[in-house]
């Protein structure tokens, strides 16, 4: 078995842990603390493989300065809006819901910045995720009340433009990145990641870290299982395939966080959260399956 066909199992498996992890370390450290310091930890971690193992940095300014900014809107932008925005209370369900237009949005935007254009079964297979996320999704929404209901303006745009900063980071990167090492490439996005939380914590955030087992245990598997192995199934995923495709797995994150939140926290899993998962499975399939494309 290859691993360009595991590998978009095992990127929704570790993925979707991220919102296992901020569960676990929310009590820890404010939101862009604890990024700033995962992302001067991967950065580190990447910059050590790259030169142990002689990987080959970008040979052109042009090709430090693409690294750097599709950091800026893969990790930086997409995790500090996400994260600050659930902290001021934006419910995960509505952030959620709005993280699921990420995939419809790259598949409409993909034909006019890199060329791709999707077959019919494949913009069948991007509406279903979406319908089989609503599905999912929606009935929970309905559930909370009218003061949850009204969140502030701010937050709620600030999630939405993280999610706009991943759609673009992601085919951003598949139209500037598409050679040289991922290793080095990777290890220069965090440090655009970095240049982004890094002075958002400095302003908003008292800094302060409480260095409990728990904090650092989510933090090892943040910088690990998230930032080394994650980010670099989704880069090999992005160069390897279609950027549509590989942003459409994205759409399998939150029933993977809802099954996971049923074994290790006994969170309800409803029968719209079951039923829409198997629709999401459906779109995942035929958005991802071979065929042959649109010239």
């Amino acid at each position: 078995m290859t691993l360009y066909r595991i590998a978009p199992a095992l990127f929704v498996v570790l993925w979707s842990t991220g919102w296992i992890v901020a569960k676990y370390a929310s009590p820890y450290a404010d939101p862009l603390t604890f990024l700033s310091l995962r992302f001067t930890l991967a950065a580190i971690l990447f910059a050590v493989i790259t030169l142990v193992s002689r990987a080959t940095w970008p040979s052109t300014r042009s090709g430090w300065a693409h690294a750097v900014f599709s950091g800026v809107l893969l990790h930086g932008i997409y995790l500090a809006g996400i994260w600050w925005a659930i902290d001021q209370g934006v419910p995960s369900s509505v952030s959620g819901l709005i993280a699921a237009l990420q995939p419809l949005m790259t598949a409409l935007a993909a034909p006019y910045i890199v060329g791709e254009r999707l077959t019919g079964p494949q913009k069948l297979g991007v509406f279903l995720g979406f319908v089989g996320l609503a599905v999912a999704i929606l009935p929970r929404l309905l559930t909370l009340d009218a003061a949850t209901l009204q969140i502030a303006l701010v937050p709620l745009l600030v999630n939405v433009i993280g999610m706009i900063s991943v759609t673009a980071g992601t085919l951003y990167q598949k139209r500037h990145l598409q050679e040289g090492d991922l290793r080095a490439i990777a290890t220069l996005q965090y440090v655009g990641g970095f240049l982004v939380v890094m002075p958002l914590a400095l302003l908003y955030e008292p800094m302060q870290i409480d260095w409990t087992l728990e904090f650092v245990l989510a933090m090892g598997w943040s910088v690990f299982g998230l930032s080394l192995v994650s980010i670099m199934l989704l880069l090999y995923l992005i160069r390897r395939g279609q950027v549509s495709r590989a942003a459409s797995l994205t759409y399998l994150v939150p029933p993977a966080v809802a099954v996971e939140s049923w074994f290790l926290f006994s969170e309800k899993l409803t029968l719209p959260m079951i039923a829409g998962t198997l629709i999401v499975v459906i779109g995942v399939w035929l958005t991802n399956r071979k065929t042959r494309l649109v010239a």
